[in-house]
């Protein structure tokens, strides 16, 4: 017999179906035995009566995350019986048949049961394939999968081409003092913290549009909630732009399109196990330079830490403000002074002090970096002397320059911290499938 899941056997009133899962929770009324049963799709409670009394043996055995399959007849609750709680708190099974696949030992925390408090994130971090098993985190994951799908469907119909940059690079692509050094054979090598010299080199090849979806390592000794040493990265570059507001406003384009498809399809369902409304951002999305940021946060009390750039603290105040004025979610931060931004950004002509870049933020976190870069060789290989940089070691990159490249720019963002805020989570570990920090390489 076919295995459904529950949600689908809630559609099949009387008839008999199979379904498999585990148990997230066994109560006893009398005689009468109520087990709630779980799958990757929702719960379903199945009942077990004395009168087939070797089925009903085997399930007073039945304790949480026990994973068992279960035969039997979908059947309409009483109308005093529904639960709605659950999708499926309408319907119930009456059971036939029951077979134990996997015994389990007591959790290191609770799953199925509704818990005053959270363990503590270490613990579950530590219990990470157990804590997954939350109807909460199985949504997350729902929907960082859709999210994905909707950004790869906006590249795809956008003309975009997927590649799939080097991993273990000669060089770093960001600065030398955040990369993981590892041996290859006689040599040294880095892991990449993005793909951004490849991304250009595609520009240089033609591509004219690129993106890429795959693992970034940042040798960060942060501890914060936001950070992370590996991570899923999201990476596009666009040839034959004007300037970094071309960048700007494909980005926005992609990013609206993909919340509008998270909001029709799990919507709902965010709202009912998050509460949190899913808001499709209108366009275009507000910017502020900088220099205008800063005098903003002045005015409103919050301190400045460091000039050119945006402390979490002015994050939050800038996104404070920019909700208070314009009613947005998101505001791109534009014009970040050359002191602080890679040698590759395009310097502003009007102002050489300043670069062509911007950061996205959402709901008070910094979500994306990006820029238009600079494509001509000898301003570039200037830039990067002005930044001290090793033209040796850089000389595989400036190459990419020699033979003709268009004007480019783009961008990279992390998933994570997006979901982070989409559903309003703390702390980026519980937006990840396993989280790599500086204590943490296991699981």
């Amino acid at each position: 017999m076919q295995r459904f899941l529950v949600n689908d056997a809630a559609k099949h009133i009387g008839e008999k179906v199979k379904v498999a899962g585990w148990v997230n929770a066994r109560r006893a009324h009398g005689k009468i035995l109520f087990v709630d049963l779980r799958d990757i799709s929702g719960i379903m409670q199945v009942v077990f009566a004395p009168s087939d009394e070797q089925v009903y043996k085997l399930a007073e055995q039945l304790r949480p995350e026990w994973v068992v399959e279960i035969t039997g007849q979908i059947v309409k609750r009483p109308e005093k019986m529904v639960n709605p709680k659950i999708e499926t708190g309408q319907v119930e099974m009456s059971v036939e048949s029951l077979k134990v696949l996997s015994k389990a030992e007591t959790p290191p925390m609770p799953v199925g049961e509704d818990v005053a408090e959270e363990p503590e994130i270490d613990k579950r971090m530590d219990w990470r394939w157990v804590d997954l098993r939350k109807e909460k985190n199985h949504l997350v994951f729902k929907v960082w999968t859709l999210l994905e799908q909707a950004f790869r469907e906006y590249w795809l119909s956008n003309n975009y081409i997927e590649i799939h940059s080097p991993k273990l690079i000669a060089t770093a692509s960001e600065s030398g003092a955040e990369v993981f050094e590892v041996k290859y054979f006689r040599k040294k090598a880095y892991l990449a913290q993005s793909p951004q010299f490849y991304k250009q080199m595609a520009m240089a090849a033609g591509f004219e549009k690129v993106f890429e979806v795959g693992p970034v390592f940042r040798a960060e000794p942060s501890f914060t909630s936001r950070h992370a040493t590996e991570f899923t990265g999201y990476d596009a570059e666009i040839s034959f732009i004007d300037s970094h507001y071309d960048v700007i406003d494909e980005e926005t384009r992609m990013i609206a399109y993909g919340i509008k498809r998270i909001k029709d399809i799990y919507g709902d369902e965010i709202k009912r196990i998050f509460n949190k409304e899913v808001v499709v951002p209108p366009t275009p999305f507000p910017n502020i330079s900088m220099r205008e940021a800063k005098t903003i946060l002045s005015k409103r009390g919050v301190r400045s830490e460091k000039e050119g750039d945006l402390s979490p603290e002015e994050e939050r105040g800038i996104s404070e403000y920019v909700m208070e004025k314009h009613g947005h979610e998101f505001v791109f931060i534009t014009d970040y002074p050359v002191s602080i931004r890679p040698f590759y950004h395009m310097r502003d002509e009007k102002d050489p002090k300043l670069t062509k870049s911007f950061d996205l933020l959402w709901r008070g976190i910094e979500i994306t970096t990006g820029a238009q870069r600079e494509h001509r060789y000898d301003v570039l290989l200037a830039q990067a002397k002005q930044k001290k940089m090793s033209i040796k070691k850089l000389q595989f990159y400036l190459d990419f320059f020699k033979y003709g490249c268009p004007p480019h720019g783009g961008y990279g963002m992390g998933p994570n911290r997006m979901l982070m805020k989409l559903f309003g989570i703390e702390n980026v570990r519980d937006a990840m499938f396993l989280y790599r920090g500086v204590k943490r390489l296991t699981p």
